[in-house]
């Protein structure tokens, strides 16, 4: 399971995928009679028109680079399982359940299903809300089969392995320093998926440090580390790398934020940068044309010299096979990283 894309970059399209993904109340978390009129009658038409330009920079002669990267991971993957592999998207198609009647098609009594949604950390507005769609499609659907999920895998060895490994080959060009830009989300929402209800943003600053059970549910200590693995994994030093959070919609986001630290960076004699996007597997909208071109952009007005952006690990061997492992593991009896049907 992906995120999702339009079907084109027509505005009509456009605007159908983001009636959708914004509508979605683990996305936008305001009760549904505000929500809708902020939704349709301000985000979407005004967001519509430019989002479809900024899809038109990246579109593909195959379509979305997301939907294509996903049906290419779906084709390594599927060579090295024997199980029948399809892809589905939280938004927009393949849907779950078109999905979930292919597999049906393809084995007759089939008993059971896993499910992999493709975000490393969790989060309510992307892991979450993708399990939670599932299982409800799954119920509503009266499917017969027993339907299990993948964890969230941002400290599994494997997943750290292959984005260092695609880190790697780019650190033999001289740099100044490495910035790792996570999709942002609302702090609110850390607060909101903290099971203990007292430890999220209130115990202290190190509160992502202070062990707790609300740090399996915590999206901004995965990503802090998931960094401190890839960075000791390739033994970059601490002053020369540190993360932000790009893709922001108004304030109380996390921060600090990816284009504030892109214009400030040049100005701190920072003239030379990689920059990645670990919270995604799959370049998508988010990488290619804010980080890749949008940002790129913005580093060098603001004085910068030398911009690399490292793509994601879309169908790099190594996460292919990481991939494939998981589900092999799975279907030999290795429960490892399940999840059930009762959720996280």
């Amino acid at each position: 399971m992906n995120l999702g894309s339009p079907d084109s970059t027509e505005v009509k399209d456009v605007r159908r995928y983001l009636m959708q993904f914004l509508m979605d109340e683990r996305v936008i978390d305001k009760p549904y009679l505000l929500r809708l009129p902020l939704v349709g009658g301000i985000i979407v038409p005004f967001r519509a028109p430019k989002s479809a330009e900024a899809y038109k920079e990246i579109w593909t002669k195959e379509g979305s680079p997301l939907i294509v990267l996903t049906k290419q991971l779906q084709e390594e993957v599927q060579k090295q399982v024997g199980e029948p592999v399809e892809i589905a998207m939280r938004y927009g198609n393949p849907t779950v359940e078109y999905a979930f009647d292919r597999l049906m098609e393809k084995v007759k009594g089939l008993e059971e299903v896993i499910a992999v949604p493709l975000y490393p950390h969790y989060a309510m507005s992307s892991y979450e809300t993708a399990v939670e769609y599932a299982k409800a499609i799954h119920r509503k659907k009266k499917y017969p089969f027993k339907l299990d999920f993948i964890k969230p895998f941002y400290n599994d060895q494997g997943y750290i392995d292959a984005m260092a490994e695609s880190i790697r080959p780019y650190m033999k060009e001289a740099f100044d320093h490495i910035l790792f830009s996570y999709h942002g989300i609302p702090a609110r929402h850390l607060v909101k998926s903290d099971p203990t209800g007292n430890h999220c943003l209130k115990i202290n600053e190190g509160c992502c440090q202070t062990p707790s059970p609300a740090l399996s549910f915590c999206y901004r200590h995965q990503c802090l580390e998931t960094t401190r693995l890839i960075t000791e994994k390739l033994s970059i030093p601490k002053n020369k790398y540190s993360i932000s959070f790009q893709s922001r919609l108004g304030k109380g986001w996390l921060e600090p934020f990816t284009d504030v630290r892109l214009e400030e960076m040049p100005k701190e004699g920072i003239k030379r940068i990689l920059i990645l996007c670990p919270a995604f597997v799959s370049d998508c909208l988010e990488t290619l044309e804010e980080i890749a071109m949008r940002g790129k952009e913005s580093f060098k007005e603001a004085g910068g010299e030398s911009y690399t952006f490292i793509p994601c690990m879309n169908t790099s061997p190594l996460w292919t096979k990481t991939l494939s492992t998981w589900l092999n593991e799975y279907a030999a009896g290795s429960k490892r990283m399940v999840l059930g049907e009762a959720g996280v």
